[in-house]
């Protein structure tokens, strides 16, 4: 159990304050707080349960050891899913390119579809069953996610988890603003209609 009231705030600026002073428990509550989520955001940039792991591992060991400098200037969990990213990305630029195509390669697919990305998210959504919440549209997201590049992925990722500003990622990924508008705009149609596929392939008849 923590030391002090400390441990039992919801702030955690508050901890991050306690931590910084020392008290490590409270650094401790932070890991148990946000673990689940930089592993989440690891294993989707990586799609390696193992590297995840040794991610998040990397994170709290790097979050430890660079503490002082968190300055509040943003959430900590903001902070905290930055150092995540930064780790992952390293890992995959080590690695070869991916077979998969980016979103650039798909253009003409997206151009000349017939019918809109969610159509079939749309038609699910509106059945009774709430088809919508099921595993099969948690696997079809999945499977999208998989799909596209380890760069788009990343992209895609971190707005989701870490609401990056087209600055942030246009830095991590050395870039201009323009340019990751662009790469992000291409990669979320991109999903759609990976997950439009998806769903076609899952919905029932």
């Amino acid at each position: 159990m923590l030391k002090g009231a400390t441990p039992a705030s919801n702030d955690d600026e508050a901890l991050v304050a306690a931590a910084q002073a020392g008290d490590y428990p409270a650094f401790e509550e932070l890991v148990r707080r946000h673990q689940k989520n930089v592993y989440a955001l690891a294993l989707g940039m990586l799609r390696n349960t193992a590297e995840a792991e040794e991610v998040v591992q990397e994170t709290f060991l790097s979050a430890f050891s660079h503490l002082a400098t968190f300055r509040g200037d943003a959430r900590f969990s903001t902070w905290l899913f930055r150092v995540a990213s930064n780790h992952a990305l390293m890992r995959l630029r080590k690695k070869k390119p991916e077979p998969q195509g980016d979103s650039y390669d798909l253009e003409p697919r997206l151009s000349t579809a017939g019918t809109s990305p969610f159509d079939a998210l749309t038609q699910w959504a509106r059945r009774p069953d709430d088809a919508l919440h099921s595993r099969e549209v948690e696997g079809a997201l999945d499977a999208a996610l998989g799909r596209l590049s380890a760069d788009d992925r990343s992209l895609i990722l971190l707005r989701a988890f870490e609401s990056a500003s087209h600055e942030d990622l246009a830095h991590q990924f050395n870039t201009t603003v323009p340019a990751i508008k662009s790469r992000l705009h291409r990669a979320r149609l991109l999903l759609r209609q990976l997950l439009d596929e998806g769903l076609r392939g899952k919905a029932p008849r």
